[in-house]
């Protein structure tokens, strides 16, 4: 079976947005067991010309309902960025994963080829392929944003890992022996 725009589309956002949320529960349990308030992190940033978590969160949220919605010939469904809470941003990423999931694959029927045009500020576009769309643009701009936010919270103390990123829980794990 050939890899479709949708499975690669679909898996590869899932598996980020999922990602997510683990990291996010992982902060909040992190900050209840170290007293600090699971809020401030809302608002941590690597460095001050860069976004804080929140704005991290949004962007991946906005990239992968992009993503989906032009690849699909859809409209995004519109999120206002207002998260001032860690339980606003998992519940952004939980209705965006509900977005991404609840197309169905039909939907994509021709989005290798389909011409995609993207903002790119004030009267420039980015014009793609589909294909080239996801490949070039989408994966490596939702990655950065989510991995943006992973590095916000390991850098803020929370205890995460390769295998928090790369989704990698005990169900895929196996004994050496």
């Amino acid at each position: 079976m050939a890899l479709t725009v949708h499975a690669a589309t679909v898996i590869t956002i899932s598996r980020g947005l999922n990602m997510l949320l683990s990291v996010l529960d992982k902060a909040r349990a992190h900050a209840e067991a170290t007293g600090v308030d699971p809020d401030a992190y809302v608002a941590a940033r690597l460095i001050d010309d860069m976004l804080p978590l929140s704005g991290q969160i949004q962007r991946a949220s906005d990239a992968a309902k992009g993503a989906v919605a032009r690849l699909a010939g859809q409209e995004a469904p519109s999120m206002a960025d207002d998260e001032t809470t860690l339980a606003h941003l998992r519940d952004r990423v939980v209705r965006t994963l509900a977005y991404v999931d609840g197309v169905a694959p039909a939907a994509f029927a021709d989005a290798e080829d389909r011409a995609i045009v993207v903002p790119a500020g004030p009267g420039v576009t980015l014009e793609f392929s589909g294909v080239d769309y996801l490949l070039e643009f989408v994966i490596p701009n939702f990655q950065f944003h989510a991995v943006t936010a992973y590095d916000i919270l390991r850098h803020k103390g929370v205890p995460l890992g390769k295998r928090d990123f790369l989704g990698i829980g005990p169900e895929r794990l196996k004994s050496a022996g």
